[in-house]
């Protein structure tokens, strides 16, 4: 399979390219700073890298040439994330090309903030998703955003992997659930985020769905 992979240069995103690479799919990575990809994955020969911004259509159309599936690692990265969605913009452009390259599957990352009716009242989340609108405003407008734009594909076949806490602890086991579930909690590691994305592109479990992932 080979698949294009989106925010690939952070910390969750790298995890995913090497869990990726490790079901023998080669790997188209989009990026802005390929520099920062490190060596390792830049000189794998199952790699590929295209450098670009997520509101390049000339570079992502040609990015998703040949591509069986899109995996995003897509996030902000601060606090201070401007104010005009640009995450939620990105993904209204990507959903256009690959219904036009015929691309069918998409995986993301989200959080919490995205609400799915299967969710119940946590105190836990409850804090962490107020806490988050308050301190991070646009951060947390860009991705309810990106849950309303993805959510609302028609066409495409599309999983939003809603995280909590992302930690670094290596460690990839995970449960899937949704908020207050009483299987769920407020942390998953990087790893077990990448572990459950390349379990879902093979088994295709939560299609059109947003599952919370969390730490056992």
């Amino acid at each position: 399979m080979h698949v294009l992979i989106l925010g690939a240069t952070g910390p969750a995103g790298i995890q995913l390219i090497e869990y990726t690479l490790k079901e023998s799919n080669t790997v188209a990575v989009y990026a802005r700073n390929p520099s920062k990809l490190p060596e390792s994955i830049a000189s794998n020969p199952s790699v590929t890298v295209i450098k670009g911004e997520l509101d390049d259509r000339e570079a992502l159309k040609g990015g998703l040439t040949g591509v069986d599936a899109v995996l995003s690692a897509l996030g902000p990265n601060s606090a201070f994330h401007p104010s005009a969605a640009p995450l939620a913009k990105a993904y209204v452009l990507l959903l256009e090309l690959m219904k036009e390259a015929n691309v069918k599957r998409i995986i993301l990352l989200g959080t919490a903030s995205i609400t799915d009716p299967n969710d119940k009242s946590n105190w836990t989340f409850w804090l962490l998703i107020n806490a988050v609108s308050i301190l991070a405003r646009n951060a947390y407008k860009d991705i309810v955003a990106i849950g309303k734009t993805v959510g609302a594909e028609q066409e495409l076949s599309w999983t939003i992997v809603r995280v909590p806490i992302l930690t670094d602890k290596d460690d990839d086991s995970f449960v899937v659930g949704y908020v207050g579930d009483n299987k769920t909690n407020a942390s998953l590691s990087r790893k077990g985020f990448a572990a459950f994305v390349t379990q879902e592109l093979k088994e295709n479990n939560w299609v059109r769905k947003q599952p919370l992932i969390s730490s056992p």
